[in-house]
């Protein structure tokens, strides 16, 4: 694919992002980034965190989400990428519950999980939303491949990207969280 190509296909996802409540009802993506920034405005008030979790690539999104919230917005963010974290847990629990185990040690009710996954598949994040709701957190999602994927329909928001690339689905994801980053930014400047 050409360069130019690339950058079209890009936009053509970004203008055909679908975004749903809990219980699948659509929004729209203005509306819906007003409510959500709403929300974690709001989570960060009552003294909650953010929690971002993510595997590979979406770890990295996850981590530098965690610091732009927190340096940029101001809001009290976290991630659960540390390796010595994620070995330490996984050794002892399993791959499959490091965010899990991660979030019974340091989520508290009222905090919001971020959960993000390329396939919406990954165990270990579908495990990490269960445990979220168990604990009293709320829950975001941003995923992408199959419309069909679990994590689509786990949180109170879900962000859903329509494409089978890698690539696109984690440059969407990034897209839209410094999208939020940036207007809660420039609100506190006002």
């Amino acid at each position: 694919m050409e360069p130019s190509a690339y950058i079209d296909r890009l936009f053509s996802i970004l203008r055909d992002i679908k975004i749903t409540q809990y219980g699948g009802s659509p929004l729209e993506l203005g509306p819906a980034t007003d409510i959500i920034i709403g929300e974690i405005k709001g989570y960060s008030a009552r003294g909650n965190k953010l929690i971002f979790i993510g595997n590979g690539g979406s770890a990295a999104i996850a981590g530098h989400q965690a610091i732009d919230f927190s340096k940029n917005a101001k809001i009290r963010s976290m991630s659960f990428n540390e390796a010595i974290l994620l070995t330490c847990l996984g050794n002892d629990y399993g791959y499959d519950n490091v965010f899990e185990k991660s979030l019974e040690i340091f989520a508290e009710p009222g905090d919001l999980l971020i959960a993000i996954s390329s396939s919406g598949r990954s165990p270990n994040i579908l495990k990490a939303v269960d445990a979220a709701r168990r604990i009293g957190c709320g829950v975001i999602t941003f995923s992408g491949f199959g419309e069909d994927n679990p994590l689509r329909k786990s949180g109170d928001y879900n962000y859903y990207i329509k494409s089978g690339s890698y690539g696109f689905v984690e440059l969407s994801h990034q897209i839209l969280l410094h999208m939020m980053v940036d207007l809660i930014t420039k609100e506190w400047q006002k």
